[in-house]
């Protein structure tokens, strides 16, 4: 599991209840959150997984999978219909966010963001949580039809989820099953509309436990939709406040509002926040997620700005601090120095001299920090790169701690995935790239005739790659190129896979599919 884990129990003398959270963390197995423990590397250890699949078909009427059809498929679940989201599975449920497009309540309809809560073995329906719009007067706070995009983050019975409404809740993973836990209880007002009537939660709803508005806590004002996946070190939760331009995308409504806080994750209270100022080189937005590891002796939290910028931090130690406290610095690494500007929205919408950004997370491997830089996929130039960092430096470390850079093909909003000496990463014009990690020599490169939004996933000797035009590849992992099978599916795949307990996991604009060796679909 991961870099830091020692480290991370050594800092926090947490309270009893953390302390046995610890201890009795989901098994290697499960995925509880995107990415590794701690280093966000994309690669799982599960093994015997499918190198191929067949989808079942789908019944017209009810729009479900027909029973029995397929090939290795263990169950397929519809959603709403638009899925960004990554999947998590954990504690025996799976979590992933969609839209209202195919209510699972009446008493819920129309433009909706919505976690649902499937059971691991079977896909049953368990729970979802419904969250209201946020107003029509400014779609660039919370994008139509765009559900909830941030996978959830699960640890010892609580799913930590940024929310469309720039909301970070924790949510209890029983639902209102076992009742109405924690100090929040306005859950019948929370999942409707300002000027609805309220509507009582039932068995099948989520149970909010505790919630933080960023929009009106640290003054954060999100652009299009949140995208970020909360970080858990011991007691501290790092989510990024996803802040950005304003409707008109000539300016920034909040620029001083900090780009990363830390929570207490017992509690929902503000710990601390980043003092890098990053709103003002903004250019669109901020959807990149912490990672952390260990370099040059010290504990690290890595963040990547929508300024270009890779940051590391140092992290909320025990005790935590009792007023909200300012992120130390470590150091920093521009990965587009030249591309730099004065005044950055200025450029919006230039496609060959804006600057650039990071969406995808940091990934720490080996003392080292992989790490990609786009410009902006909607208003900015089509230039990109794959960067790698010597993590063990201190201040501004662009020009010394650069180990290697490589440009990629054309914008990319993904999280590189190391393993066994290779980097693979894949990018909006239709490429999987393999690299040495050491070097960044090309080894080979793959043209899968769609657009990638998607990240891949390292498992089971394989490299799993979904991309807009539905489909979903399957490449041999390794310095011999070799493609496994490449499939079609239902619609468009905008969310990574992920590999847990034997089962590969893949979300489609409409479904959510458990691929399993050997099963047919239920």
């Amino acid at each position: 599991m991961g870099t830091g884990v020692t480290a991370a129990i050594r800092r926090l003398a947490v309270p009893a209840i953390f302390a046995m959270a610890m201890a009795t963390t989901a098994s290697a197995a499960d995925q509880p959150q995107w990415g590794e423990a701690w280093s966000r590397n994309l690669v799982s250890p599960e093994t015997n997984l499918p190198a191929s699949v067949e989808p079942p078909e789908i019944d017209r009427d009810t729009g479900l999978a027909v029973p029995g059809t397929g090939r290795n498929v263990a169950w397929v679940v519809p959603l709403g219909t638009r899925t960004y989201s990554t999947p998590t599975i954990a504690e025996g449920r799976v979590l992933v966010g969609t839209n209202n497009g195919r209510p699972r309540d009446p008493r819920h309809t129309g433009d909706r963001s919505v976690l649902m809560c499937f059971d691991e073995a079977d896909g049953r329906f368990r729970w979802q949580l419904v969250v209201p719009k946020l107003s029509e007067k400014n779609p660039y706070l919370d994008w139509p039809r765009v559900g909830i995009c941030s996978p959830a983050t699960v640890r010892d019975g609580r799913a930590y989820l940024p929310t469309n409404r720039g909301d970070v809740l924790c949510l209890d993973t029983d639902g209102m099953a076992d009742g109405n836990d924690g100090p929040f209880k306005t859950e019948a007002r929370y999942s409707v509309p300002r000027g609805k009537p309220a509507v009582p939660p039932g068995e099948t709803s989520a149970d909010i436990l505790w919630r933080f508005d960023m929009m009106k806590e640290v003054g954060s004002k999100q652009h299009d939709q949140v995208h970020c996946s909360a970080m858990l070190d011991g007691r501290v939760l790092y989510v990024g406040t996803n802040n950005g331009v304003d409707r008109t995308h000539r300016g920034m409504i909040t620029p001083d509002a900090p780009s990363l806080i830390c929570l207490d994750a017992e509690t929902g209270r503000l710990l601390a926040v980043d003092g890098e100022h990053i709103g003002p080189q903004v250019i669109h937005s901020q959807w990149s997620s912490a990672a952390q590891g260990r370099a040059g002796g010290r504990d690290l939290v890595f963040y990547g700005g929508g300024d270009a910028v890779c940051y590391a931090f140092e992290p909320v130690a025990e005790p935590l601090p009792d007023e909200p406290q300012t992120l130390r610095t470590v150091w920093r690494f521009h990965c587009d120095p030249a591309g730099r500007k004065d005044h950055p929205l200025k450029f919006q919408d230039d496609r060959e001299r804006a600057p650039s950004l990071i969406v995808g997370m940091p990934v720490f491997a080996g003392g080292r920090v992989y790490v990609t830089a786009t410009g902006d996929y909607w208003h900015g130039r089509r230039d990109c790169w794959i960067k790698c960092i010597d993590a063990s430096g201190t201040g501004d470390v662009t020009k010394s701690h650069e180990v290697w850079s490589r440009p990629l093909n054309r914008h990319c909003m993904s999280t590189p995935a190391v393993a066994d000496g290779l980097v693979y990463i894949t990018d909006c014009g239709r490429t999987v790239h393999c690299f040495d990690a050491a070097t960044g020599e090309p080894v080979w490169t793959h043209e899968t005739r769609g657009e990638i939004w998607s990240s891949p996933l390292v498992a089971d000797g394989k490299v799993y790659v979904t991309t807009c035009s539905s489909r979903l590849w399957v490449l041999k992992a390794g310095r011999e190129k070799k493609v496994l099978s490449d499939v079609r599916l239902d619609s468009r795949l905008y969310g990574s896979p992920v590999a847990a307990n034997g089962r590969l996991y893949v979300t489609s604009e409409k479904y959510l599919y458990a691929f399993e060796k050997g099963k047919a679909a239920k």
